[in-house]
């Protein structure tokens, strides 16, 4: 099984994949195979996105000395 890429790793390729089909240099067919590409990065980036959005909350101590689970704004 391949192993799990980082959101980093998947940002790196996207960033390559755009370079490349905006050299303006890449034959037809390969540049929808890499535009396919993109769309998947894409959509991988998104839901590690969503995913740690969900996951993201800021504790705070109230005077009492209680803490508690606020959700990150908008």
């Amino acid at each position: 099984m391949a192993e799990k890429k980082t959101f980093e790793e998947l940002l790196q390729e996207l960033g390559d994949t755009v370079r490349k089909l905006d050299n303006g240099q890449t034959p037809l067919d390969e540049a929808m195979e890499l535009f396919e590409k993109g769309v998947k990065l894409t959509k991988e980036c998104n839901k590690i996105l969503d995913t740690a959005e969900k996951k993201v909350s800021l504790l705070l101590k109230t005077s009492e000395g209680e803490i508690t689970e606020t959700k990150m704004e908008e």
